[in-house]
């Protein structure tokens, strides 16, 4: 039992905050201008719910492990975006109207992702191994769809003149995020059942694997059984999304009296859904099972747009809160910049770690331009 309580420190932790949040704590945030106030809490709900999304993606990975590949990276991708579009929602909700917040998220996940983790992924697995393989096949129908949804939530927007903005008219809204679901669930229908091979490591990296050292997960104990993981799962997502309400009015209050750009709220939500994605991710590459890697990159961005565009539209038809899904400029070159650099990285059989770099450079620069637009 102590051993168990030990191992599930985050849920309790996570757990507990919740209680204290929303009994004794509900009205902390309610009539405060203090920044101290707000800086204390920040920091608080962000280890929580940093340390929940750790504890999350752990119960995701040892799902995985039971269920096999690719039903596991396809729990723990979803498992993230159910955590992303929580905190989208949250926010557009209960912190006041913030339009660009939905798309400056998507971005900042997509830019993290795309670059900032297949670049480290491809960096260190280059160190490490010179050069690694993965499954063709399924980097390409990732990238095709992704490429697509994309193009269609992200960039088409700026172009519509049925609106004055770069929103979706209802009707749009309505049809694109039906279309986006139809097409993601084609996907999954692939991934999981008519083509799962391609989704898997091939014979001959399966071969140069057996010789490293396996994937660390998350977890130092075996797995249990798939209704204690899954229960847990369900029980952290459900905290995180109650922390993520309180974290919302701490991120707007931030934003307002420091003056910061707003796609900076946008960068901290991506940065709390996709650090343990990331961590699983790079673990993987750097244990020579890129496959595994590439599963978790390119199927989390995937799910991202496909999940999060149809989830936020929705929400502003239902509230009537705008939501501009259009890039700016700026944001527009640097997204075909990153798909168009995702194609010319996995149309190739083997990765080296100059793509890594390449990539990594498209991040920083992205970074740059969020504080010098």
């Amino acid at each position: 039992m102590l051993k168990t309580l030990r191992a599930e420190a985050a849920v309790i932790v996570v757990v507990v905050s919740v209680a204290i949040l929303y009994t004794i704590g509900k009205d902390w945030l309610e009539g405060t201008d203090s920044a101290m106030v707000h800086g204390g809490i920040f920091v608080w709900l962000f280890v929580v719910m940093l340390w929940s999304s750790f504890a999350a993606v752990a119960h995701a990975d040892a799902l995985a492990e039971l269920l096999g590949e690719p039903f596991g990276t396809l729990v723990l991708t979803l498992s993230m975006v159910c955590i992303e579009a929580s905190l989208i929602a949250a926010v557009m909700l209960h912190a006041g109207p913030n339009p660009t917040l939905a798309r400056d998220t998507m971005l900042a996940a997509l830019m993290i992702v795309l670059n900032g983790i297949v670049g480290l992924a491809l960096l260190i697995g280059g160190i490490r191994h010179r050069e690694q393989s993965y499954n063709l096949q399924g980097a390409r129908s990732y990238l095709s769809v992704l490429i697509t949804l994309a193009t269609l939530s992200l960039i088409l927007p700026r172009f519509t003149v049925t609106t004055h903005d770069p929103t979706l008219s209802p009707a749009q809204g309505l049809f694109f995020g039906a279309f986006t679901l139809m097409l993601y669930g084609t996907f999954l229908a692939m991934q999981t059942v008519r083509h799962r091979e391609h989704y898997v490591e091939t014979m001959g990296e399966s071969l140069e694997a057996a010789d490293v050292a396996p994937v660390r997960r998350h977890r130092a104990s075996e797995p249990r059984s798939l209704v204690f993981h899954a229960s847990l799962l369900l029980l952290i997502l459900l905290a995180l999304v109650l922390v993520s309400k309180k974290l919302a009015v701490v991120v707007d209050f931030g934003t307002e009296a420091l003056g910061l750009p707003e796609a900076l709220g946008g960068l901290l939500v991506a940065v709390l859904v996709m650090a343990p994605e990331g961590l699983a991710s790079l673990r993987s590459a750097a244990a020579n099972h890129l496959q595994r890697s590439v599963n978790i990159c390119l199927g989390s961005s995937l799910a991202t747009v496909s999940l999060t565009v149809p989830a936020v539209v929705a929400i502003g038809m239902l509230s009537g809160i705008r939501v501009q899904l259009g890039l700016e400029p700026t944001e527009l070159v640097l997204l075909v910049l990153t798909l168009f650099l995702s194609v010319m990285t996995f149309g190739a059989v083997r990765t080296n770690m100059l793509q890594g770099a390449v990539h990594l450079v498209v991040f920083f620069a992205y970074l740059v331009l969020i504080f010098q637009p």
